[in-house]
């Protein structure tokens, strides 16, 4: 049985981090550099997504990770959502708001997959974590998981 002992190690969580990258990465250039309060809120939900999802990680009950979830997806949704935003006031080119649209959709997506089999149940799957044990070492992040 595979444990999760770091949120790093959460695919949900990896693709909401890769998302705030591209989310601002599309914000650095173009209209939406001048436009500050709909680029501001658009590089705000992604970040909350992924917070959401290392803070649900963090508390001591998968019904607790469940709920911090439910944000964390309803923030990537709000990504989509602000997305239109930027495509109807001109301030993103339909490719780019295609290719975050979808990026944000799999994370939605990866999260109610996770939301779901916290909900369900772990079946002996894999394992989550909730506090060190004693014999584990405290880990680094691990360079290979950059999506820079």
């Amino acid at each position: 049985m595979a444990t999760i002992r770091r949120v790093e190690q959460i695919q949900a969580w990896r693709k909401a981090r890769e998302l705030v990258c591209e989310v601002y990465k599309a914000c650095a250039d173009g209209a939406l550099t001048k436009n500050f309060g709909l680029r501001d809120q658009l590089r705000r939900a992604p970040v909350s997504a992924m917070a959401n999802i290392a803070e649900g990680f963090a508390r001591k009950s998968d019904k607790d990770f469940a709920r911090f979830l439910d944000v964390a997806k309803g923030s990537a949704i709000e990504v989509q959502s602000r997305l239109y935003v930027t495509l109807d006031v001109r301030c993103l080119e339909e490719k780019e708001f295609g290719r975050l649209y979808h990026l944000a959709d799999e994370v939605a997506s990866l999260i109610g997959g996770l939301t779901s089999y916290l909900r369900r149940g772990s079946g002996g799957r894999i394992s989550i974590a909730k506090a060190p044990t004693a014999n584990s070492e405290r880990q680094t992040p691990d360079p290979g998981l950059r999506t820079e």
